[in-house]
């Protein structure tokens, strides 16, 4: 029925769903095929879920389940016709000592037709640490359906959305149709960990896998609102930061100490509460100076987005926001800097009541970066404005400011070819205008291709915005996950149309 309706619509002459002569015929069998198939996909999806491949905890049983699980993908692209590379990536050194190998990257091509366009997809197998004590209200390596979501790790983050792209070659291929795009595959499992010995293989691999791809293809973040899909142009950068403080190795007795000495803890929270105001903004001198400025056209992009507020903030559970706009929320999230304070270490954080002055305490906070902002400078900043606010203090400890992690931002060209490519195939599978989106948080994979590989990066997410990556149930719609099938496959003939 709904791809019968699709081919009406692709049919009709004029308007926003008009053909621009895709083949209607061959859409609708593609859309039919996956509609048919939807319990296939899911069962192979729930045999991925059962899968445990934590990367975050260094354990060697975890890491012999991400070695199973990156030989069942590499197995199932080959079963596709993919010339499949299992890229060997040694091995990690711990910080007690111990080694532990590194799941190796798959490395896949399928298709080789100078004529097409080469799209790279980049997926990963890894997930988050999930145990059903934490909360879980089903097995987190048991995909379960419940009103059509689909609960398990690593559902939406990010083996349905690498499934669905498998699924859109694998339809293609069932009814034995040429692919419209040459298509490669990178897929790792160690991004939960920080991707690993990734960026070395991706510089090594520049002039070689990476030298006929024309776009790279990423799926591994959210829509912004539960039905409309949306298409991620941009995400913030991060320099995280430590403030240590230092009066000597011990903790003092309160009652022997205090009031006589320059405590840690005051000097850190002084420090801590120099760095943000209470209305969000960044009080460190100059923070602001880079930051893109505000054109008339952006705002019009905010405007354009469905984001129901109050929806928002009940599904959030915060009483109120700093904002009381969308169009205020959206550019706070995307396009201006945030500092956010994480905690404090060598601080009493137990239950009850111990009168002790931390002789050494650590703070540690962050910022989000946006366009034009650079890491070095906002650490010269940051350090600079830390260094004055404790020399006003008169204080005889030692301060210490560290940039422990310095990613930039990343934005990319809206007009580039795959990004009218993603709108189409939004607009035929969905029948409705994508959400053009930046993402607060940080995707160094997405900066890392485009400054390495020089070449266009486009987000399309799958998952709705409730799909909890990263938390307690975990999971993706159904109808996410086999609607965003067919959207890949209307994407590779977009493609192959625009290339």
């Amino acid at each position: 029925m709904a791809a019968s309706l699709l081919a009406l619509l692709l049919l009709l002459e004029g308007g926003m769903f008009s053909s621009h002569s895709l083949p209607p015929a061959l859409l609708e069998k593609v859309f039919q095929y996956i509609d048919l198939h939807q319990d296939e996909f899911v069962q192979t999806l729930k045999e991925w879920v059962a899968i445990e491949s934590d990367s975050v905890q260094p354990v060697p049983r975890f890491r012999q389940e991400l070695f199973r699980m990156m030989a069942v993908a590499a197995d199932t692209l080959q079963r596709l016709g993919a010339r499949v590379t299992s890229v060997d990536m040694g091995s990690q050194q711990l910080p007690d000592g111990q080694s532990l190998p590194i799941p190796p990257v798959i490395l896949a091509e399928l298709g080789n037709d100078p004529t097409k366009g080469t799209v790279c997809f980049y997926g990963h197998l890894d997930v988050q640490p999930a145990d059903q004590g934490d909360g879980w209200l089903t097995d987190p390596y048991v995909l379960t359906e419940v009103d059509g979501k689909l609960y398990g790790r690593g559902a939406t983050d990010n083996k349905g959305p690498v499934l669905a792209w498998i699924n859109a070659v694998s339809a293609f291929r069932a009814l034995e149709q040429d692919l419209p795009v040459n298509i490669k595959f990178i897929i790792e499992g160690m991004e939960e960990a920080g991707s690993v010995a990734l960026e070395e293989l991706v510089e090594k691999e520049k002039n070689r896998f990476f030298s006929g791809v024309d776009y790279i293809v990423i799926s591994d973040n959210l829509w912004i609102s539960q039905r409309k899909p949306a298409i991620t142009y941009g995400t913030r950068g991060n320099s995280y930061f430590t403030v240590e403080v230092k009066c000597r190795d011990q903790d003092f007795h309160s009652g022997t100490f205090g009031g006589i000495l320059h405590e840690p803890m005051a000097d850190l929270v002084a420090l801590l509460g120099s760095l943000v105001d209470s209305s969000g903004h960044i009080l460190v001198p100059g923070i602001y100076d880079e930051v893109a400025p505000l054109t008339e056209e952006e705002i019009n992009t905010y405007k354009a987005i469905h984001l129901d507020l109050e929806e928002y903030r009940n599904s959030s559970r915060v009483e109120k926001f700093l904002f009381d706009t969308k169009e205020e929320i959206l550019m706070h999230l995307w396009r201006y800097p945030s500092l956010s304070i994480h905690g404090i270490e060598g601080a009493f954080d137990e239950p009850g009541a111990k009168t002790v002055i931390p002789g050494q305490v650590i703070g540690k906070f962050s910022i989000r970066l946006v366009p034009h902002m650079n890491v070095s400078v906002v650490e010269k900043q940051v350090t600079r404005h830390l260094e004055d606010v404790f020399s006003k203090r008169n204080s005889s400890n030692k301060m210490v400011v560290s940039m422990t992690l310095g990613l930039h931002p990343w934005i990319a060209n809206v007009n580039d070819t795959q990004y009218l490519a993603a709108k189409r195939a939004i607009r035929t599978v969905f029948g409705t205008e994508p959400d053009m989106i930046r993402d607060g948080s940080t995707i160094p994979i997405a900066k890392m291709f485009q400054e390495i590989v020089h070449k266009s990066v486009v987000l399309i997410p799958l998952g709705a915005v409730d799909d909890g990556e990263h938390s307690q149930n975990e999971k993706i719609n159904r109808w996410n996950y086999i609607e965003g099938t067919k959207l890949f496959a209307a994407f590779f003939l977009e493609m192959a149309q625009l290339h």
